[in-house]
Parts: C-alpha cells; structure tokens; sequence
C-alpha cells in the first residue's frame, strides 16, 4: 500500500516518520487511580471512542481528563495543537486533529507538528488511504496496525503550491458537507417536534392542531396510553394490521427450483431499504405467498443493538419481487390504517426508545420479537385523520430527503476528487482552470 499509493514519478514519496517531527503513541495510566484522573481540569484524555464520536476532522472532546501526575509518572504524553492521531486498533486508520493539547492511548498513534508538508494535504491523505491499512492488520480477532507500520507509510508529496489548492478544493468539499449535515440535523429536530404534535393531537376538523391538553381537556380522553383525542382509538398492533416473522435462513435453502431475493436486517435502516447487497434463498410458491413483499410493507429489525431494535423502512418497490429474513417484522396495515402514518409511529417509537422498552437482550444482540411487537398499544385515528396527518408531515420529509441526497452525491464527489488529486492523476491547477469563470 505505502509505497504505491499512486505515486507519480515527479511527486517524491516521504514515510511519515520523516513528514512529522515525531511519530509515536502514548499509554493508558492505571484505571480508577485518583492520582492519574480527575473530571475537572487536567488535560483531555482521547480514546478510540473519542475519534468515533468526534464529527467533522477535528477533536475537541474526550471523556476522561489526566492530571499532571499521570503525565510525569506514566507514558502517557502531551500532545500539541494540530497533532494528528490515527487510530490502530479495532477501528484502524481513523485520522483526527487535535483542536487542543492532550494525551492519548496506545490504540491511537501520533504524528506530532510541525510537519514537512501541509497539514491539510497529509490528513486529507490519510482520509483517502483509510481502507487500505487493513492490508496490514493483524490475523486476529480484533484488526490493528503497528506504530512501525505507520512510520514507513510513504506519503505523495506534490509542489508545495499543489499541496495548498488539493488542501482548498478538500476543504471546500468538507466545509459545504458539513454545512448540509448540520442543516439535516435541525430538520431532523424540526421533524421529531412536529410528529410530536401531530401523533399526540392530531388534526381537527379544520385542519388545525388540536388545541393541547391543557387548554381544551373536553377534546381528550383517557386510555391505556394517557391521554388521547377522544375521537382516535387505543388498539394492539396486532390490531391495526397483520405481524409476520420472515422465514428463518437454513443450509437446504441455498439452493433450489426457486430462488428469491430476501431483505434482511443488513439492508433496512432507518426509513431507507437498501437493495444494492441483497442474498437469495429458496422459496417454494406456498411460501412466497406467505413471505413475499408487497408495496406498503413496513419492515422492521427484529435482531439488533439495543438502541437499533425496532429500526423501520417502508417498502414502496415493485410487488412480488423480495421476500425476507426473520431477522425482520413485517408489518401489514389492515383496512383501517395506511403505511405512512404506521411508519411514522414506529419511527417515533425508535426515537423515544419504546422498542428498547420491550425487546429482549441476549449475550450479542436484542430482539425486538413478533408477538411482543404485536401486543404493543398504539393510538390510532380515522384514516383521514391519518391522511392529514402524513400530508402535514411530508414536506419536512421530502426536504430531509433531498437534503440527504445533495450529502450522498457530494462524498461520492469528493471521493471521486480525492483518487484523482491524491494520486496525481488529475493536476489541481488545470482543473482549478476549467472551472474558473471565463
């Protein structure tokens, strides 16, 4: 990897022992030892979950602090501003900037300023050869690199002037994802307080909110759930529409006179199916009929993270043409309901952690389970009430999407810049050219 990163023969190659003014790694003072850590002042002390957690390229929080004794008695060292750590363990090649001093563990490898290049070209590098430490990882169970292997990785190094503009077009591309990511993260605020509203008050007859509790009580009443508008209904899951467990993935379905493609957990997240990783199995025509996918499907993560269980995604494709796993539910709405208003229920439900409420936790995983699913309580009003209900939401949904859509094309954007400015195959300045205005 290190030595042909694309190199070009007129771009010299530099380990990054040679690019930092050190390379090195720090330790971990011994854990509980009220001598080596304090929660007020001190110096930050970064983890790997601390690079994981951190968004953007720099880190500015850690969870625990050291004190000044922990520096002088242990190894652990003080790091200055714009040091770079890379991560070495688990988690492998994640780059983060310090945006303050602080110390560090062993997992995580330190390439100490000043350097002999620009500091924004060389994490930008480090970005884009991310996926290709692996090479190098350990034969077990959890993947790490050593410092020694990060010392000899040869680095590119263009003109000082090329450095600068890769740095700039980078940094432009980051600064405009970042802005569309803090904007998705206000909708998405906006969001939750909105279906707040509307899955608690509903609409009234004017097409308005319903007045809150607390100003119009004869407008509500009492049930399993609290309070409710008098007019909705307290019904089971169950009793909205039809549950099915998908069929269980075995050995003799691998193969067989008729294959389909499945849905499983890996490919529902969040209010998107992702169909571009999608196994076959087996499925004879009594099962299809059972197991198929039909449009206005709701699936589920039955098995999951405790915080994930429950994760939903309506199905709007063609029918017929999946079935799935039991690592899904499947929900069905019955005449009463439409998919839309059920998604979002469930998906309030994942946020407010109702599913973490009655899944169950094993040694690996939680599970959400069919019937307990089933039996959960929801409160459901007439299916126009439920139209003006998902008419009102969909505009805040609609931008979400297409605001995460602009941040989908602009990584693919600069993914596609980083291979070609990073390895040489593009100049920066004849590109800068053509897209200055004439």
């Amino acid at each position: 990897m290190c030595n042909s990163a694309g190199t070009l023969p007129s771009w010299p190659a530099v380990s990054l022992a040679d690019l930092a003014q050190t390379v090195t790694s720090g330790a971990t003072p011994e854990a509980g030892n009220p001598r080596y850590y304090t929660a007020d002042g001190g110096v930050p002390f970064a983890k790997i979950e601390d690079l994981t957690r951190a968004k953007g390229r720099y880190l500015e929080l850690c969870n625990l602090r050291v004190t000044d004794v922990a520096l002088r008695e242990t190894a652990a060292k003080l790091y200055p501003l714009g040091t770079i750590l890379l991560s070495m363990y688990g988690t492998i090649g994640l780059a983060k900037v310090c945006a303050l001093p602080l110390a560090a563990n062993q997992a995580l490898c330190a390439l100490v300023p000043p350097f002999r290049c620009d500091p924004g070209y060389l994490f930008h590098h480090l970005e884009h050869i991310r996926p290709l430490w692996s090479r190098f990882s350990g034969q077990t169970t959890q993947a790490n690199i050593s410092g020694g292997i990060v010392r000899a990785h040869r680095v590119p190094i263009p003109p000082e002037d090329d450095q600068v503009l890769i740095r700039t077009v980078l940094d432009i591309l980051d600064t405009t994802i970042h802005q569309t990511e803090t904007l998705i993260e206000k909708l998405k605020l906006v969001k939750h307080g909105l279906l707040h509203d509307l899955l608690n008050r509903g609409i009234d007859d004017n097409g308005e909110l319903r007045p809150p509790l607390g100003e119009a009580p004869h407008l509500y009443k009492q049930s399993p759930l609290g309070w409710i508008p008098r007019d909705w209904a307290c019904v089971s899951v169950r009793g909205a529409g039809t549950v099915q467990l998908g069929r269980q993935r075995s050995p003799q379905h691998e193969r067989g006179r008729y294959l389909m493609p499945y849905l499983r957990v890996a490919n529902v997240f969040d209010g998107l199916i992702d169909f571009s990783d999608v196994y076959e199995m087996n499925f004879n025509p009594t099962e299809q009929e059972v197991f198929s996918v039909l449009p206005g499907d709701i699936f589920l993560n039955e098995g999951q993270s405790l915080e994930l269980v429950g994760r939903s995604a309506l199905y709007d494709g063609p029918p017929n043409a999946y079935c799935y796993q039991n690592s899904l539910v499947r929900f069905r709405c019955g005449s009463g309901a439409i998919p839309e208003y059920l998604r979002a229920v469930f998906k309030r439900w994942l946020d407010i952690g109702k599913f973490m409420q009655v899944a169950k936790q094993t040694t690996s995983m939680a599970h959400l389970g069919a019937d307990r699913f089933a039996e959960m309580s929801i409160a459901l009003p007439s299916r126009r009430e439920q139209e003006l209900v998902v008419e009102r939401a969909r505009p805040i949904e609609v931008r979400l999407s297409t605001e995460e859509g602009v941040v989908r094309k602009l990584r693919l954007a600069k993914s596609g810049l980083m291979d070609d400015l990073l390895t040489g195959r593009v100049r920066v300045t004849p590109l800068l050219d053509a897209a200055a205005p004439a």
